[in-house]
């Protein structure tokens, strides 16, 4: 599926009242989950409201829903998270180790955890990457509360699957949801809520910061053209039957 269409598809603006006070997992038939700040019942669809602000929201029917889970992700006692500069060194060093935009590993972050390293999925996914106990060994992360191992292990993997679907990243982002078996299986991103929306809330957000910064350049680049305004110069003029320039 284009990645146009799934944005169409799934994410939408639109302001509304708060209906849930704290943030749930709506657990699908099908097994997969979708984390929302809030719900409302439409008709026979349930809108789940993806982040705080009213912003994004994605409307499954309500059939499909098999019940809903409050996001028991707590921090772990003795574990506090790393100040926003230091997580940007720990984000910028592990991101140019791997050659991947900082950027990007940031909106896989906000995704995934909101930049909660000690957060926990309801199906036991760990730190700031949300990597599984079973992945994390394999990428041989031994605390996955550890920003830095956890950090290093997340890009890691991703950079993996990036390079595994020839650097085509709405498969990438899908497998490291859904995991490679689905993405190989449905030959792109499988048909599952919880994945289309990720994959789209990943997008998104890495977009948003792209266009963030090329405004800034843009603006950067306007404020040094009017600090040095480039001088007018007239041409020379030589009389006519002149073959150069008087000394």
């Amino acid at each position: 599926m284009k990645l146009s269409a799934q944005l169409a598809l799934l994410i939408s603006l639109l302001g509304t009242s708060l209906i849930a006070p704290a943030a749930d997992f709506a657990v699908l038939r099908n097994g997969f989950s979708i984390r929302h700040e809030r719900r409302e019942v439409v008709g026979s669809i349930t809108r789940l409201y993806l982040e705080a602000g009213n912003n994004g929201y994605v409307d499954v029917p309500t059939e499909e829903i098999d019940r809903f889970d409050k996001d028991l992700s707590i921090p772990k006692v003795g574990l506090t998270p790393s100040s926003p500069r230091e997580m940007k060194e720990v984000i910028d060093t592990v991101s140019s180790r791997h050659h991947l935009d900082p950027d990007l590993i940031k909106s896989v972050i906000h995704a995934e955890s909101g930049f909660n390293p000690n957060a926990v999925s309801h199906k036991g996914a760990q730190g700031l990457m949300q990597l599984m106990p079973q992945t994390a060994s394999q990428l041989g992360v031994a605390n996955a509360f550890d920003p830095g191992a956890n950090v290093e292990g997340g890009t890691r993997y991703l950079r993996e699957l990036l390079e595994r679907y020839n650097f085509d990243l709405i498969k990438a982002l899908a497998a490291y949801n859904a995991g490679p078996q689905r993405v190989d299986q449905y030959h792109g991103v499988p048909p599952y809520y919880e994945t289309r929306v990720y994959v789209a809330r990943v997008v998104r957000d890495f977009n948003r910061k792209k266009l963030a910064e090329q405004k800034a350049a843009a603006r950067t680049k306007s404020t040094y053209a009017k600090a040095h305004p480039v001088a007018s110069v007239k041409p020379v003029v030589f009389p006519q039957g002149a073959e150069t320039a008087p000394r």
